[in-house]
């Protein structure tokens, strides 16, 4: 059983926690997702963390009251090796977390840069990330939680899918600085770079939450797996 902290800030919170049950299953075991919405809730018992997308500065603000944030940089520093996935808003703030914080992935990110709600879009994006494949499994259909949130219906994008492209959902996406990357690149739209790997935390600045397609789930529970077994 491995446990998943998500970050109850902003954005596609539930649908991260119904992508994340998918991949366990489609890896053949258990995952406990574990909502997080104040400094007191996070855990070291944590295997790995998911910051969701949503709006950046908003996030800031709404976490300043129970210091989410600053708890969650805090886990973060304490345990390197654990991974964390942030996408959209969520890379943003691991790229750019503030305060005194060293930045979790080394790129320079700029938000909103693909323009307004309007101008988000799908596309196919080459994915280079060493990934373990999933179970062809039957995934329960998502279900209410208990604030009666029912999460998305999420598309397989069966085009990019054929093609051997991931799925890309863009939604008032931030951007990286191409020059500024001094990390792995593992995400590409075209010659834009979209999916950045520093040590054990990835930032992505599309929202793989919403497709079926989980490989980087898969990815963040199979690194938990492997530092959670390299502990002596």
């Amino acid at each position: 059983m491995l446990r998943v902290g998500l970050a109850m800030l902003q954005g596609a919170r539930h649908e991260h926690a119904e992508a994340l049950r998918g991949a366990a299953k489609e890896l053949g075991f258990e995952v406990d997702v574990v909502p997080c919405r104040t400094a007191l809730e996070v855990s070291d018992d944590w295997d790995a963390l998911v910051l969701p997308g949503g709006e950046s500065t908003t996030m800031r603000i709404a976490s300043q009251h129970e210091s989410l944030l600053n708890g969650l940089y805090a886990w973060m520093e304490r345990h390197p090796m654990r991974p964390v996935l942030g996408t959209c808003a969520g890379a943003i703030l691991l790229a750019n977390p503030g305060g005194e914080h060293a930045p979790f992935v080394r790129v320079d990110v700029a938000r909103n840069a693909w323009g307004r709600q309007r101008d988000s879009f799908e596309a196919a994006i080459n994915v280079d990330l060493l990934t373990p494949d999933g179970r062809d499994v039957e995934v329960d259909a998502p279900v209410a939680d208990a604030f009666s949130h029912q999460p998305l219906e999420v598309m397989s994008q069966g085009a990019a899918l054929l093609a051997g492209a991931f799925p890309g959902v863009f939604i008032r996406a931030p951007r990286f600085d191409s020059d500024t990357v001094r990390c792995e690149v593992v995400a590409r739209l075209g010659n834009e770079i979209v999916g950045v790997k520093d040590g054990a935390r990835m930032a992505l600045t599309f929202h793989p939450e919403l497709t079926l397609d989980r490989r980087f789930h898969r990815w963040l529970l199979h690194e938990a797996i492997q530092a959670k077994e390299a502990v002596p």
